[in-house]
């Protein structure tokens, strides 16, 4: 069996190898590739996306499992055939990330962002912000992460109201976005990007949430309609906590930085060293899985590469 692995100092976290599988290595760095077509498994780099494309748009070959060190496989979608499968990091992000979203939260709501804005001012500004205890929060996107996020936030004394692609106890749906956004105080997006999340919270939807809403957004920037949501936040009627842009990085000059009812972060949400550690220990659990011909773990659907 062949597999293909990331030629960098954290490929130790996934320890020894089977004496059944041939690792070829990428480099970070540039350096001559390993041919994809003669791999059975691929933990892929940024570097290698293009001939990974190349690889998956041409004839079946042995390439039968991608297996990212990511939670996010929008970069896959409408490429990947039939034959082959997709399994993401599922569950390695989830701690840091819920940790970001309640930061952020409690940043916005409770006065920190303005008062970090004004000491280089030093000026002394007197506030009263909101509570959160009480507010109800909407989790777009109820997997782990979102379960995590909830998690966290129960203890704050919030009504939570979880959203999911599809129903199941205590969970609603997308189709129930137009009855559950106006009542929405905080909503927390973590939505994957799929063709039915493209501009979900669209200039409707946004208009749909109540003044002085929090929208929180640590999932992918092109499910907010970014120009629909500088109309709202330049009005003073919403506010914003967003750890991922439609484009990335942010352009120095984009309104979204100069904003006062806006926190931006460079799309860090999910990171930590321990998600590191974690992303490469599964990548070699299961390439010790596949190695034995047993199934594998985090199996993408179908549906979100499409």
């Amino acid at each position: 069996m062949v597999v293909c692995l990331p030629d960098m100092p954290e490929r130790a976290y996934m320890g020894e190898m089977p004496p059944n599988v041939d690792v070829r290595l990428v480099s970070p760095e540039p350096a001559p590739l390993p041919d994809l077509a003669e791999v059975d498994l691929v933990v892929p780099l940024r570097r290698i996306r293009d001939p990974l494309y190349e690889t998956l748009a041409g004839p079946p070959g042995r390439l039968r499992v991608i297996q990212t060190l990511s939670a996010g496989v929008d970069w896959l979608a409408g490429r990947v055939p039939e034959h082959v499968m997709v399994c993401n990091a599922r569950g390695v992000y989830d701690i840091p990330l819920a940790e970001w979203v309640v930061g952020a939260i409690l940043a916005m709501q409770r006065g920190l962002v303005q008062a970090r804005d004004a000491q280089p001012r030093h000026e002394w500004v007197e506030m009263e912000p909101p509570e959160l205890a009480g507010r109800r929060v909407v989790i777009l996107g109820l997997g782990s992460i979102g379960a995590a996020i909830a998690e966290r936030l129960r203890p704050f004394g919030v009504e939570i109201i979880g959203v999911g692609r599809a129903a199941r106890d205590g969970v609603r749906t997308l189709a129930d976005l137009d009855e559950i956004l106006p009542g929405a105080e905080i909503v927390v997006n973590i939505l994957p990007m799929t063709s039915a999340t493209a501009q979900l919270l669209d200039a409707r939807r946004l208009g749909l949430l109540p003044d002085g809403a929090l929208l929180v957004n640590a999932g992918r920037g092109r499910t907010v309609d970014t120009v629909a949501l500088l109309d709202e936040l330049r009005a003073g009627r919403l506010r914003a906590a967003l750890d991922v842009h439609e484009e990335e990085p942010l352009p120095a000059g984009h309104p979204l930085w100069d904003l006062p009812n806006v926190l931006v972060s460079p799309h860090m949400a999910g990171e930590s060293p321990a998600t590191t550690t974690r992303a490469f220990e599964l990548a070699g659990d299961q390439v010790r899985r596949f190695a034995r011909g047993e199934p594998l773990i985090n199996e993408v659907a179908r549906y979100l590469l499409e």
